[in-house]
């Protein structure tokens, strides 16, 4: 089971700045997930929030719960969170963060992922495709474990 997170602002897919973000909402990337999800084999459960603290508990959570895997969208926290970083860092799950448009073709401020460090590898600027090449590799990754 893969636990797909969102951050901050992601509630307004479709809606906000659908030029940089693209017009697929939240519900709609979900259903994404879910579905290939289905097709490599792994059940996906996703969930969104707007506070750093809540995405803390949820990536310390995640083994408890049975998730053997993270894809996370940090949004704007991808930027400053020493706290998501030290979460992702302080627990064993992999940890793959994604992002919707390439943070490293917008603002200066943006190029920079503190929360990256501490993830297997980071997926920028495929739009909801990114969450797909996520799950691509952990499915692969899971799958060469025992």
């Amino acid at each position: 089971m893969i636990l797909v997170l969102n951050g901050p602002n992601l509630n307004l897919l479709g809606k906000r700045e659908p030029e940089i973000y693209g017009k697929t909402t939240l519900d709609e990337l979900e259903e994404l997930c879910e579905g290939w999800g289905v097709e490599l084999g792994l059940g996906v459960v996703c969930r969104q929030s707007n506070f750093e603290g809540q995405l803390v508990e949820w990536i310390q959570q995640a083994r408890d719960e049975g998730f053997r895997g993270i894809v996370l969208n940090p949004g704007a926290l991808t930027h400053y969170s020493i706290a998501l970083l030290d979460a992702i860092r302080g627990q064993s799950l992999p940890v793959v963060e994604v992002h919707l448009s390439n943070i490293h073709a917008r603002e200066e401020y943006r190029s920079r992922s503190v929360t990256a460090a501490g993830a297997r590898g980071l997926v920028s600027g495929f739009g909801p495709m990114s969450y797909k090449m996520a799950l691509v590799y952990l499915a692969d990754l899971l799958e060469a474990q025992p």
